[in-house]
């Protein structure tokens, strides 16, 4: 489809399913051969980056685990800036290797938010894993280390992302018109 609508917006073809794909194969080697032998906790952000993550983990081959946390910081098609935790860690995260699993870092305060509060966890160490960046509309400081698209700073749905909830079933992304 090179078209959507949602609600009250349209949306136009941005990036492919394909491209998506490749993007995810590529963060995939990386994380295979940096953090081999680390046996590290990837925590998943809900609800976005459920698609990220399970084609993530299909092409990992390191010994690894799995677990979820969910955030909110959107209302509509714009940042509140205020991060809500919903459902937070359970597991014990002292001394181990983190990969926190986004699907998009935008203004950066989300993921900056997060790794905070899991700092005072004292893991080993926080690697910050995205399938979408907006440099332009990056706020921060803070390092991501795998990084699949870079993308404008346009609106997007689809592969895991909403607008209030519809829109995250696309295999592409879509950006509003």
């Amino acid at each position: 489809m090179k078209t959507v609508k949602i609600k009250d917006k349209e949306f136009a073809l941005s990036i492919t399913s394909d491209k998506i794909q490749k993007a995810v194969c590529n963060i995939a080697r990386k994380i295979n051969t940096d953090l081999a032998g680390k046996d590290p906790l990837f925590l998943v952000v809900l609800n976005g980056s459920f698609m990220f993550a399970s084609d993530l983990f299909k092409q990992l081959t390191i010994p690894c685990e799995m677990s979820f946390i969910k955030v909110t910081s959107y209302q509509g098609t714009s940042s509140t800036e205020e991060v809500k935790m919903l459902i937070g860690l359970s597991e014990n995260i002292k001394g181990r290797t983190i990969v926190i699993i986004e699907d998009i870092v935008d203004t950066g305060h989300t993921i900056e938010d997060i790794k905070n509060s899991l700092k005072l966890k004292d893991p080993a160490e926080i690697y910050i894993c995205t399938c979408l960046f907006k440099p332009k509309a990056y706020l921060k400081s803070i390092k991501l280390d795998y990084v699949g698209i870079e993308i404008p700073n346009d609106f997007i749905i689809g592969y895991g992302l909403d607008y209030d909830g519809f829109g995250r079933n696309y295999a592409d992304i879509y950006k509003i018109v």
